[in-house]
């Protein structure tokens, strides 16, 4: 950690001729104000528009042979690029520049509010069922800040963001204190330890963001909804509120997704999809969510099919993991797929760059190594137990989402 408190991590790997500098930023859409939504998603465009001293970041970094991205979730901001090792000084110069201050011009601004606000029309207002999570969340939550997406609750808060909003936003997150660099790939610890001190070091610390926000309550009641769209077929969605990222219950309510959607082997698809085509696609799945969150279940339905038919089909496919353990044999395979997809995840540099920034932002780094056990430490009998818990009525939320507008 250097002395401003930027953690730095790092990942030899002499098989590589690359190198990965990934920068994550411990704020997503959570920490927003509920009035200025949008604001994380913004800034991963606004992080690009140039900075004190460099007018455009990809410039540069493309005549290094190097390529970038960036993603905000809900929990954080992740920015990411990867050029040859020779080559890395020009990572360590473009990102400490930016985390030093963005440019915040008004006309950088303009840009970039117009991208996210087409973003906004083209992905969650024109598109088809592309409103279906806003209305989700807002039915799921009524207090946490996850009861609004990452690109906004409304367009207007992006419309009418003023710079110096923008600026306390940068200021009071965007500093070293709430930044993890992990580098990764063909690089030695003491030379990186180098070049941080040299780009990272005299950017002024920041004050620490402490993170105090409000606990959602427990849910006492069933929530449901129902809308009309001009879509071309109906859709179910429910979710069920579950445990947050470093709970027991994170691992379990992961392997009971697998169980009931992860593929064309699982009990959703081959009972309501394969069996009785009332879905012409159904999938089971959670956020991964740092604090609780929600697991879905969403399909299409067959047409001709009535939407009280095909959720009473779904009821029972989840009442059945409330009522009767799993084989030895099902919950094996699904561990041995987890197993399967942590692995492959971890292949690439890049990937176990990411993975290594969420982690320390999780608290310890090491859990990279361990998290595997977790999955592998689920019973049969956690799996029976948590489901009970979970598949409560109580605990659900539930969108009939109509394709004609009168029916």
């Amino acid at each position: 950690m250097l002395e401003n408190g930027l953690r730095v991590l790092v990942h030899e790997d002499p098989s590589t001729p690359m190198v990965v500098v990934n920068i994550m930023y411990d704020v997503g859409a959570r920490d927003e104000a509920p009035s200025q939504t949008g604001f994380a998603h913004l800034f991963e465009h606004l992080m690009f528009g140039g900075s004190i001293n460099i007018a455009d970041y990809d410039e540069p970094l493309q005549r290094a042979g190097g390529e970038n991205n960036a993603y905000t979730t809900n929990d954080l901001t992740n920015y990411y690029c990867q050029l040859p090792a020779e080559n890395i000084e020009t990572a360590f110069w473009l990102e400490s520049d930016r985390m030093l201050s963005l440019a915040f011009s008004e006309k950088s601004l303009d840009v970039q509010r117009k991208v996210v606000v087409e973003e906004f029309k083209e992905h969650y207002i024109n598109k088809p069922y592309g409103d279906v999570w806003h209305k989700m969340r807002e039915l799921a939550y009524t207090t946490h800040p996850y009861r609004w997406m990452t690109i906004g609750k409304e367009l207007a808060h992006i419309e009418h963001a003023q710079i110096e909003d923008v600026k306390a936003f940068f200021f009071k997150h965007y500093r070293p204190v709430n930044a993890i660099l992990v580098v990764a790939g063909n690089v030695q610890t003491d030379k990186v330890r180098t070049l941080a001190e040299k780009w990272f070091g005299d950017i002024p610390m920041g004050e620490k963001y402490q993170r105090n926000l409000p606990v959602e309550p427990k849910q006492a009641t069933p929530r449901k909804a129902v809308y009309h769209a001009d879509v071309p077929l109906d859709a179910f969605i429910k979710t069920w509120h579950i445990a947050g990222r470093l709970d027991k219950g994170y691992y379990v309510a992961d392997l009971i997704t697998e169980i009931l959607g992860g593929g064309g082997s699982s009990r959703l698809y081959q009972a309501l999809v394969k069996e009785r085509q009332l879905f012409s696609s159904l999938d089971c799945y959670h956020f991964g969510s740092i604090d609780a969150g929600l697991l879905a279940i969403e399909g299409k339905l067959v047409k001709g099919v009535s939407m009280e038919t095909a959720a009473e089909a779904v009821d029972n496919e989840v009442a059945r993991m409330r009522m009767e353990k799993v084989s030895d044999t099902e919950l094996q395979k699904v561990k041995n797929k987890t197993e399967s997809v942590i692995a492959f995840e971890d292949m690439s540099v890049m990937s176990r760059a990411g993975s290594l920034a969420l982690y320390e932002l999780l608290g310890d780094a090491q859990l990279m190594n361990t998290e595997l056990q977790k999955y592998h430490a689920v019973t049969a009998e956690d799996i029976l137990e948590y489901s009970q818990d979970i598949f409560d009525e109580n605990n659900s939320n539930t969108i009939f989402y109509y394709s004609k507008p009168n029916r």
